[in-house]
């Protein structure tokens, strides 16, 4: 056990984002815990043209400006997402703005896309050493702008060189109006534009441009947004973000304010979109889970509900950042005694009883 774990219990008497602020700085500084293990060889996977060395990744949210990325990467993570980063600084929404629902071992975030901005962002990465591991970089619109299309255009102009990858984020229930721009039409015209700065900035080596959507989709909504990606040449989706829905089962005191909820109880509703963008992706278009993941048994279901790489964020805040490496290897334990010598192998066995459950 580190000391970060050891912290973790004084870190929950803080209030959350004073704690986020403290963790982000002490793993900017060098400061984390260092996991010197090897990752299982079942579970390499080589995706996009990239090599994970196993599945399990940091979600965007938790370094908006590219901080920390590197202490994320020493913690053992498959690969660490950035942002969401916008053309210009942007303070968020007003505190308190964050919030802990440990009964319910969930969070609700209206953080609103804070995040100092595109050229600090492009400042830390600028001279990245991609040899120490795979970062991607999460691009949004400011709240404020005109058109967020040039928003769009503009992240990818300026960090698509930098990333191994890019995230399209159209999913963020705390900007205004953002969550329309996945309606087929404006999508399109979105991904359009984006993907031809890609090929502008970067010619035939530019990264690969994944969309990350929301869990609260109609069945014909899901499709059109799948069929729109497929059709302007997307390489990936990630499913999915934060919810606006409330369960009823939540029961931690701040379960009525406004945001989007993340953690245990987003896992049910995000492996179903999951599965059912699988069925309707059929093997067009690789697949990143995301929602509710906090051990083994919860990344596995994502990945036979038909996720190469799944992500997570909401579960460090309660279980630790030796979070990653319990996840990892608990995976290639579920994955031997399945029979099964790959974790490619597993990707989509349980898609069509979790699409119609």
């Amino acid at each position: 056990m580190s000391l970060f774990d050891l912290a973790m219990p004084a870190m929950r008497c803080l209030d959350p984002e004073t704690a986020h602020r403290i963790t982000v700085r002490t793993l900017g500084a060098g400061l984390g815990p260092v996991d010197h293990s090897t990752a299982p060889s079942a579970l390499r996977q080589r995706i996009w043209g990239l090599d994970f060395a196993h599945p399990v990744c940091m979600a965007a949210g938790f370094d908006k400006s590219a901080e920390c990325w590197r202490g994320l990467q020493r913690l053992g993570v498959g690969a660490v997402e950035v942002g969401t980063v916008t053309p210009r600084p942007q303070a968020g929404n007003p505190r308190p703005r964050l919030f802990r629902l440990p009964d319910d071992r969930a969070v609700i975030n209206r953080n609103g896309f804070n995040n100092a901005g595109l050229d600090v962002a492009k400042a830390r990465l600028m001279n990245r050493d991609r040899r120490t591991g795979i970062v991607g970089i999460n691009i949004g619109a400011n709240k404020d702008t005109a058109d967020p299309v040039d928003d769009y255009v503009m992240g990818m102009r300026q960090l698509a060189p930098l990333a191994d990858y890019v995230t399209i984020n159209v999913s963020s229930p705390n900007t205004p109006g953002l969550r329309d721009l996945q309606g087929e039409g404006p999508l399109g015209r979105l991904l359009t534009a984006a993907l031809q700065v890609r090929t502008e900035v970067c010619r035939e080596a530019g990264p690969p441009v994944l969309l990350k959507i929301a869990p609260d989709l109609a069945d014909g909504q899901l499709q059109a947004i799948v069929e729109t990606a497929v059709a302007c040449g997307v390489d990936g989706l990630i499913v999915s973000n934060t919810t606006i829905a409330r369960p009823d089962s939540l029961q931690s005191r701040s379960r009525s304010e406004p945001g989007g909820l993340s953690g245990r109880p987003l896992f049910s509703p995000s492996t179903r979109v999951l599965a059912r963008a699988f069925r309707v992706a059929a093997g067009r278009l690789p697949l990143v889970g995301v929602g509710g993941i906090e051990d083994g048994a919860t990344a596995y279901a994502k990945i036979r509900a038909g996720a190469r790489l799944v992500q997570l964020y909401t579960a460090l805040v309660y279980k630790g950042p030796g979070l990653f490496r319990r996840i990892r290897d608990d995976l290639a334990a579920r994955l031997a005694a399945d029979g099964l010598t790959r974790i490619e192998d597993a990707v989509g066995l349980d898609a069509d009883r979790l699409a119609d459950g």
